[in-house]
Order: C-alpha cells, then sequence, then structure tokens
C-alpha cells in the first residue's frame, strides 16, 4: 500500500464507537498537548519509526488541518502493519463536522504559531515604526523576513529556538 485512503470524520467516530481503531495524531508533543482528539495517541512524524507497534486495530492518521498526513501518505503507509487511513481535514475537520477535542489551555499554543505570530508583529511593528518615525526601521521588518526565508529554506527556525526557553514553553519537571 503506498497511498492512504481519507476518512470522513463521521466514519471515525462510528468506528471509534465500535473500537476498530486506534487513531494516531502526527503533530508535534507540544501541538498534542494543547488539542486533541479524545482517544488519539501522541506519535509525532518527526520522530516516526519504520514501523509502528503491532495491532489487531485500523490505523487513523490525523493532524491539525490534513495536510501534514496528506503530503506524507506514502511513509505513514510504509509504517503500519495493518489497513490505515488518513482522517479527512483533521483536528479541524473533526471539529467542524461538530466533534469534540479534548483542550488543555494550560499548554502553550504549538510553537509554530509562536513564531508565526511574534514575526508578523515584529514585521508589522517595523512597517508602522518605518512609517511613522523614521525610515530605518523598515530594516526591521527585512531582518524579520529574512529570518523566515531562512528558516523555510534550511529547516532552522532561530526564533523558535530561543522561544523554547521562554517560561510558558518550558516542559514542568
Amino acid at each position: 500500500m503506498s497511498k492512504l485512503t481519507p476518512l470522513s470524520p463521521a466514519q471515525l467516530s462510528d468506528m471509534m464507537a465500535k473500537g476498530m481503531v486506534e487513531l494516531v495524531d502526527v503533530r508535534e508533543a507540544d501541538e498534542y498537548a494543547r488539542e486533541h482528539i479524545a482517544g488519539a495517541r501522541s506519535q509525532p512524524l518527526s520522530d516516526l519509526p519504520d514501523a509502528l507497534a503491532r495491532t489487531d486495530k485500523t490505523l487513523v492518521f490525523t493532524c491539525r488541518s490534513g495536510n501534514r498526513t496528506g503530503a506524507n501518505t506514502e511513509r505513514l503507509a510504509a509504517c503500519a502493519c495493518v489497513p490505515a487511513y488518513v482522517l479527512e481535514g483533521g483536528v479541524d475537520g473533526w471539529k467542524k463536522a461538530g466533534f469534540a477535542t479534548r483542550i488543555d489551555k494550560s499548554k502553550p499554543i504549538d510553537m509554530m504559531r509562536q513564531v508565526q505570530m511574534i514575526a508578523g508583529g515584529l514585521i508589522l511593528l517595523g512597517v508602522l515604526l518605518g512609517m511613522l518615525v523614521h525610515p530605518a526601521f523598515y530594516g526591521l521588518s527585512a531582518f524579520v523576513g529574512a529570518g523566515l526565508f531562512v528558516a523555510g529554506s534550511t529547516g532552522f527556525c532561530g526564533m523558535a529556538r530561543i522561544l523554547a526557553y521562554a517560561p510558558w514553553n518550558r516542559r514542568k519537571a
């Protein structure tokens, strides 16, 4: 099997009620900790083994929007030893279909969203200060934009590394 068949949220709900599936959430641990579908287990795509533990249940993979699982169907299928599917629309699709998730607001927003919020805010601040105070402030926007380009092209995000040390992102012992 090289591709995984999409499964609708309603189909997944029926299969979960019958105990027929094991739901595997492939998002990173911080994303999973903040919000996930009840009964899903966390298995980050970045730490995916060659083969998942044997189970007699059908596997269903999910992520936030379905993009991550959709882009990795061959890899996910290769590590599944049983029939496997991907959840259409991911956790977002699950919620849109009217199903509940487990939310832990004591957990921080996932790291990439934090980076996007701070980078966007800094770019906006640079533009506003450049317009209202002095054109040299446009350099702040250029610097952040260059950092985003480097992060996208290399996979290294300096801002995420720095944010990992923020008090709200430190793991409690």
